[in-house]
């Protein structure tokens, strides 16, 4: 295995600064963010554009990940792919494509992304929507050699969110339904175990139930917040009590997770995901943040 960020939490440094810090700072790859160039999403995390898949020199971007000894592990665009909204829905799907179109140009071989949600319908009816969107995507990620890891996050963090959140895929029973639909062997998971801590969902038995279809990995913690959770209860969905954590400073038994990793052979990217409100504000803590990951991490990582 490999120890690897996403880029996403540092939108004001371009991709070689990036790198350069990166590499510096005993980090292997890279997940490179890839929202559309000059009108990101204004949720926090996203929007950010280290590679314009719409113009860029693929050649170029992997002599820089060279001179940097660092690998891609994937490209990163997480919108809502489902969103209720026609045009946003179509923006979303057809940046996902440029996207995919953009990982084979690189010879990268994954693309990370969400499979949206509307929030305010049954999750029968998304899957209803999901067996129309979803299997031509994936059939063109086939065709350009690029397999699709699905993010498991149920994307609902506050009331705007409520009550079905804005991802679909947020736990095993909807996995297998999704992968009966799309059995596809490039469509998968990147699967971050902070969103099963506080759903109360076994994130090794995850990993060893859904070995096949892990492409990807998130490193990214969980507290729950137990005031919050005994003022707001579990009808609330999360919100009001979990609360994003970097690796080691919350409640994944990162020696656990990891060593259900080795056992089902995956020897792919750890890519640490930056959320950690107490780690934000300025790029030194921002990679102070990073820092405490990687001590966490590199230890299980070798």
């Amino acid at each position: 295995m490999k120890l690897g960020l996403l880029t996403a939490a540092f939108p004001d440094l371009t991709l070689e600064q990036v790198a350069h810090w990166a590499h510096e700072n005993g980090f292997q790859a890279l997940e490179i963010a890839c929202w559309p160039s000059g009108r990101g999403e204004r949720r926090r995390y996203a929007g950010v554009s280290h590679i314009d898949v719409e113009d860029f020199d693929p050649k170029a971007v992997r002599q820089l990940l060279r001179k940097h000894d660092l690998e891609i592990s994937a490209l990163a665009y997480y919108p809502n792919n489902l969103d209720p909204d026609d045009e946003a829905r179509r923006i979303a799907n057809d940046h996902l494509r440029r996207v995919i179109e953009a990982a084979q140009r690189l010879e990268v071989g994954i693309v990370g992304t969400f499979v949206g949600r509307d929030q305010h319908l049954s999750v029968d009816v998304n899957l209803e929507d999901f067996t129309r969107v979803w299997p031509p995507i994936v059939r063109f990620a086939r065709e350009h050699d690029v397999k699709v890891a699905i993010e498991n996050c149920p994307m609902i963090f506050s009331s705007d969110e409520w009550p079905g959140g804005r991802n679909l895929a947020y736990s095993p029973a909807i996995w297998r339904r999704m992968f009966e639909i799309v059995p596809d062997d490039n469509f998968g998971l990147n699967l971050d175990p902070s969103h099963l801590v506080w759903q109360f969902i076994d994130y090794t038995r995850a990993v060893r139930d859904f070995s096949s279809r892990i492409f990807h990995v998130h490193a990214k913690d969980m507290e729950v917040d137990r005031e919050g959770l005994y003022e707001q209860g579990v009808m609330s969905l999360g919100v009001g009590w979990q609360v994003p954590r970097l690796p080691g400073l919350g409640e994944v038994r990162w020696d656990r997770f990891i060593s259900a990793l080795y056992a089902i052979g995956y020897d792919w990217v750890v890519s640490v995901e930056h959320e950690d409100r107490k780690f934000e504000g300025s790029l030194e803590l921002v990679q102070r943040g990073f820092l405490i990951a990687r001590n966490a991490l590199r230890p299980l990582i070798v």
